[in-house]
């Protein structure tokens, strides 16, 4: 049972899960958390992903992407793609799951809550000011951050033996904590596809209470925002030594 495949699945679902868990948690009616803001929030997604990190280890995959922008810079950077459709897969699914799984959670709340556009933001991004071109820049320079600091993390001039074992879930964890703070409020900080797509999805099929629209016409922003900030970096840390 173990292997890549379950753990990239396993660590993206638990991401979700809990990440669209505070999404709910601060949203939704009701709930004991409503209206407890961005900084929960980011916290939470911080912590979702030091959770989702190491679940993903234990799982059986010890590079633990969870993120296909992760997994395209990699596969840039060494030149190896061989796990690049079943690892994107293993995500995707993972992201469905634990959208699904988060939907179930609170389902009790869907109804008391109203507003269709915020319940559609617990599953997936939007854009506080909607303008495609900015919005896709912001998505590029947060992946392009989350990257960069993740190859830092595990470059020989930055820890010549490598991080300390153990310790590269929490300084992950807490970059996506920083990203999410300080470049998340322009479109709410996909920097991952199929944290994205898969939820939006899930928003579409699931018989969510009083959802509205899916906003397809804007889910282009967070899959290519992130892929093109993959490539750029994947590219600079092939050919810069880092």
């Amino acid at each position: 049972m173990i292997s890549p495949f379950f753990g990239e699945f396993m660590g993206t679902l638990v991401v979700i899960l809990l990440g669209e868990g505070v999404n709910a948690a601060v949203t939704l009616k009701r709930s004991k958390a409503e209206g407890a803001g961005w900084m929960v929030i980011a916290a939470g997604w911080g912590f979702a992903v030091f959770c989702g990190v190491v679940t993903a280890i234990a799982c059986g995959s010890p590079g633990a992407h969870l993120n296909p922008a992760v997994t395209i810079a990699v596969a840039i950077k060494t030149g190896d793609f061989s796990h690049v459709a079943s690892f994107i897969v293993a995500q995707f699914l993972g992201a469905f799951v634990g959208a699904a799984v988060m939907w179930l959670f609170y389902m009790p709340h869907w109804e008391l809550t109203e507003d269709k556009a915020a319940k559609l933001g617990i599953f997936c991004t939007s854009p506080a000011v909607r303008s495609p071109v900015w919005n896709l820049f912001s998505e590029i320079v947060a992946t392009m951050v989350l990257l960069l600091v993740i190859g830092s993390i595990g470059a020989k001039t930055f820890a010549p033996m490598g991080p300390a074992p153990g310790l590269a879930p929490y300084l992950v964890g807490i970059l996506v904590w920083s990203i999410g703070l300080s470049l998340g409020a322009t479109t709410g900080y996909a920097i991952n596809p199929v944290r994205d797509f898969g939820p939006r999805l899930a928003h579409f099929l699931l018989p969510v209470a009083g959802k509205g629209g899916s906003d397809w016409g804007y889910a282009w922003v967070p899959i290519v925002g992130p892929t093109v900030g993959a490539v750029v970096i994947g590219l600079f840390l092939r050919y810069s030594g880092i």
